[in-house]
């Protein structure tokens, strides 16, 4: 079976679909983004995260077209700054965001960050946008349970998902009970805490007990979980290694040992400090 196939989807709460392993491509710039996208194509991905300050979605765009990929064949995620944010900036940065992805549409469209006075008016935009058929589908990323539970008394729609950074280390069991309860997704960045974890003795021991790298034990948690998996990398090894997770599944015992690993270890910054 490919890893095309077994890069399962994941049915949002618009109906859309969205493959659960995405490629990560923050940092990434220029040729080396360039030769992620084609190296992760090769090996079935399908799903590509970017956004505005990635300052990268030009070069994508590029790479996809030049390999001549169908548009209705990938999942392509952006997301709006926060410079750009408020309604019609917003509206201006999914326009620039689009001319340089060269497609008339994103299949989900994102918040970064829940800027304080203007998470409201950003939103009112990402409905127009979703309206406008700009975005398949429009979510949040960054958002804490407070913010998720401010915009729903607003919104006339609910965000698809909420992208956070998500790990054994770092498990957020209250906020995924909240957007569950939303039924809004959760989307897993820095899966592998750019690698700080990798060698962490328990992770390690459970590789072994499954023939599997750290890092394929730390997607696979969070795929176990429900979560859709942003790993990044640019090596074109790892890129591979990061999506054949699909062929085993960790048991209840070594779930609940990477669940007990929870430390408050975060690698990027803390969207609870923003009122």
């Amino acid at each position: 079976m490919s890893n095309l196939i077994k890069n399962k989807d994941l049915v949002l709460n618009n109906g859309v679909e969205i493959p659960l392993i995405g490629l990560g491509t923050y940092q990434m710039r220029g040729y080396e983004v360039e030769k992620a996208v084609e190296v992760a194509l090769e090996a079935g991905y399908r799903h590509f995260d970017t956004a505005s300050i990635y300052g990268n979605e030009k070069e994508i765009g590029n790479t996809l077209r030049n390999l001549g990929v169908k548009r209705e064949d990938i999942f392509i995620t952006s997301k709006v700054w926060n410079d750009d944010q408020g309604f019609d900036n917003t509206m201006k940065a999914i326009d620039i965001s689009l001319d340089k992805l060269q497609t008339d549409y994103v299949d989900l469209y994102l918040v970064h960050w829940p800027l304080p006075d203007k998470r409201k008016s950003t939103w009112e935009a990402m409905i127009d946008i979703y309206d406008g058929r700009k975005a398949r589908s429009i979510g949040v990323s960054n958002y804490t349970s407070d913010h998720i539970e401010e915009l729903m008394k607003y919104s006339s729609i609910t965000p698809v998902v909420n992208q956070i950074e998500i790990t054994p280390f770092l498990y957020q069991k209250d906020l995924v009970s909240n957007c569950e309860s939303f039924d809004i997704k959760i989307e897993a960045y820095s899966p592998l805490l750019k690698g700080k974890k990798l060698d962490d003795p328990n992770i390690v021991k459970i590789g072994k007990k499954y023939n599997k790298s750290s890092a394929q034990v730390l997607i696979r948690w969070s795929l176990e979980k429900g979560f859709i998996v942003l790993p990044k990398s640019a090596n074109a090894d790892r890129i591979k290694e990061n999506i054949d997770v699909f062929d085993f599944e960790l048991n209840s015992e070594d779930m609940s040992l990477l669940d007990s690993l929870d430390s408050n270890i975060r690698i990027s910054w803390d969207p609870s400090e923003l009122d």
